[in-house]
């Protein structure tokens, strides 16, 4: 494990990044994340929700969903295995916005809604089942990770799903190469490793989790080393 955070500021997160080179750098974390396979991860927990509720249809919110791959990928999973899910999206960027609702397009799954909300100043809707959030927790500092678990708690109706990356030298390499090997992107270049820099271990998750207010929430472990947070409402 790499011993202690490291949260630098990435170049995504740049109010003035010119719009080419950040729908350059979405289009190719779209493709780190198919080969990651990150909405297989989060889909397990959801389809095992849907089939509980069922034939009531169950409302999933992907909160930070950057240009929309997960939240695509889910609804298509959805679609493919005949269950009641709507996914939606909510992210700060309005370049990542368009990105999402071109791909739910191209997708066939246009009647997805994206829209615009800043997470940590804007309160959650609360009448998603699920709220999902995925390589989101490792851009902010402690307290503001905190917030946002609360405030996810607070607002889902039945579950909440936090994925993101280890902090493990292990995960620093694969970065590092996957980024270069899967896009041309030099903001993922840069980015990606400073990812796994910044992200928290699985103890100060479980810690961070517990003083958030998600007492019984599990920790798995998902290759590409990643972990995912589950926690159901009581």
């Amino acid at each position: 494990m790499i011993r202690e955070r490291k949260l630098q500021s990435e170049l995504m997160d740049q109010p003035d990044l010119d719009q080419t080179l950040h729908i350059h750098a979405l289009r190719g974390l779209q493709r780190i994340n198919a080969v990651s396979r990150s909405a297989a991860i989060l889909w397990p927990a959801i389809a095992d929700l849907a089939r509980q509720i069922a034939p009531k249809q169950l409302r999933v919110l992907d909160v930070a969903c950057g240009g929309g791959d997960n939240a695509v990928a889910l609804a298509r999973h959805a679609r493919l295995a005949g269950l009641g899910v709507s996914v939606d999206g909510c992210d700060v960027s309005l370049c990542a916005l368009d990105e999402a609702k071109r791909r739910a397009d191209i997708a066939g799954v246009a009647e997805m809604n994206f829209f615009r909300m800043d997470v940590l100043t804007q309160s959650l809707p609360t009448d998603y089942d699920v709220l999902t959030c995925s390589l989101f927790l490792h851009h902010l500092d402690d307290s503001q990770a905190s917030l946002l678990l609360t405030r996810l708690a607070a607002a889902a109706r039945r579950a909440v799903l936090v994925c993101d990356l280890q902090r493990t030298w292990l995960g620093y390499g694969l970065a590092w190469v996957g980024c270069r090997v899967l896009t041309r992107s030099p903001i993922v270049h840069v980015d990606g490793p400073r990812s796994v820099e910044a992200a928290f271990a699985t103890g100060e998750i479980c810690s961070l989790a517990a003083r958030s207010g998600l007492d019984g929430a599990v920790i798995t472990h998902h290759w590409p080393q990643r972990w995912l947070l589950t926690w159901r409402k009581p």
